[in-house]
């Protein structure tokens, strides 16, 4: 009889420590799934740093960039955008190097970066240091040597004359694909889920997406997401983007906006316009990815070192971390910051080692990250200040915890007065750390270029 009790306790204990582990596994995949908004939750309040590898050390590599994971972590980086690791394509390159998005195979490495091994240890080790890790898809086209070229020629669009595979717009050393076919759609969809279930990556930044259909997209996410908390950034500034189900999208007609500001072409007021288009244009929850750079605005348009040089940077880039909808970008070496562009076809090492910005990005993604009034779907309201052609300020709030920004956009000192805000009271100016009362009408006397972020928590 005891002996049966015991056998009976010990199958009860083995049931209990089942149901322990699987409620267990259970809130961990509730956790990994949720949304907010219909995104997911995690990206919220989150930030994202391009990271091109073959640039960022002399070696180029997975292991080396590794290095670097410790102080991007200390800067408060949370997602990682890794610029495409696939081989490129030799036929037509273009440069010693090639351009990344010539992909050859979209299921192997670059063996510049290394080996599969490293890229799956790589991504392990994000995850455990707490990185989300997405990376470039490139869905429009191939190289002009992808071996699809010769198992599945009708996976391309071809000239009507020659026969002959095209290139989209002046990219000559890529080929263009064809949506129009099936197989190629199915094919797509099964590499993208290759790197998911390989690598367990956490969502893709997708190349030109604009120029992809969009009822590929939507089929193609809706598979992708099925159980998983994905991210989805397309590079494209078109509305119906969200609508296949994309996160977030790129801001350029605001970056433009920024730049005309800064050349003295346009006022301050100039940045409501493009706010209240979104507003118009897009689904209310749309996130936008803003930045003063990225790979190609460092390449081809000398961003930020050209477009918004010296002083002229910073309130650009608090107004990118701290905008309504924003989720921001940092590129490689703005940190640093590397007063150069980037070279796209060859090898041109980002010389990094003072990092005189790092204490600046990391103000603001602490904050980001801290303060609910940040998250990209809190409120945001227009402050009217006696100067509206020169400050820009706004708050914005959540769930009790409340951020006022002022902006002086513009080369002259300005004393300006903010009515009708709902900032008051004791709170903290992030960048000099000082406890500050703040009343409506108060006045803001600003430098050029000068910018004030204040941050409230209940």
């Amino acid at each position: 009889m005891q002996m049966k009790r015991l056998i009976i306790l010990a199958l009860f204990t083995i049931s209990l420590l089942h149901s322990v582990a699987n409620a267990q596994q259970s809130a961990k995949v509730i956790a990994n799934t949720a949304t907010i908004d219909g995104h997911p939750a995690w990206i919220m309040q989150g930030n994202i740093y391009e990271v091109n590898v073959r640039q960022y050390t002399p070696e180029g590599t997975f292991n080396a960039f590794a290095k670097h994971l410790p102080r991007l972590k200390k800067m408060g980086v949370q997602t990682l955008w890794f610029m495409p690791i696939n081989p490129i394509g030799v036929l037509d390159r273009k440069g010693a190097l090639g351009s990344y998005y010539a992909v050859r195979n979209y299921k192997a490495i670059n063996p510049e970066f290394g080996t599969m091994e490293d890229w799956n240890k790589l991504v392990k080790q994000c995850h455990e240091m707490g990185f989300k890790v997405i990376i470039d898809w490139v869905a429009n086209h191939t190289a002009a040597d992808h071996y699809w070229l010769t198992t599945h020629p009708n996976f391309y669009v071809r000239d009507s004359i020659t026969h002959k595979a095209v290139s989209p717009f002046d990219w000559t050393d890529a080929r263009k694909l064809n949506y129009n076919n099936k197989e190629l759609r199915d094919s797509m969809t099964a590499d993208m889920e290759f790197w998911l279930t390989t690598s367990h990556i956490d969502g893709f930044r997708c190349d030109v997406a604009f120029e992809v259909p969009k009822d590929f997209w939507s089929k193609c996410i809706a598979t992708l997401r099925k159980g998983r908390s994905l991210f989805m950034l397309a590079e494209a500034s078109e509305p119906w983007i969200h609508e296949a189900g994309f996160d977030a999208t790129y801001t350029w007609p605001e970056l433009n906006v920024m730049k005309d500001i800064v050349k003295g072409n346009v006022k301050a007021t100039a940045l409501d316009s493009i706010i209240n288009k979104v507003d118009n244009d897009f689904q209310s929850n749309a996130l936008r990815m803003y930045f003063t750079s990225n790979h190609d605005e460092n390449s081809w348009n000398k961003s930020d070192y050209g477009t918004m040089p010296g002083i002229t940077h910073a309130p650009f880039a608090v107004l990118t971390q701290t905008m309504k909808r924003s989720l921001p970008l940092i590129y490689s070496s703005q940190e640093e910051p590397y007063l150069d562009s980037i070279s796209f076809f060859y090898k041109n090492t980002i010389p990094f080692g003072k990092y005189a910005r790092a204490g600046f990005y990391s103000k603001l993604l602490t904050l980001r990250k801290n303060n609910e009034a940040l998250a990209a779907n809190a409120s945001y309201n227009k402050i009217k200040s006696s100067a509206d052609d020169k400050v820009f300020a706004y708050t914005r709030e959540n769930n009790g915890a409340k951020v006022l920004v002022v902006l002086n956009l513009s080369k002259d000192a300005v004393t300006a007065t903010l009515s009708n805000h709902t900032l008051s009271g004791k709170a903290t100016e992030i960048f000099s750390n000082k406890a500050e009362t703040i009343s409506d009408g108060q006045q803001f006397d600003l430098k050029p270029w000068d910018y004030k972020v204040y941050s409230y928590l209940p």
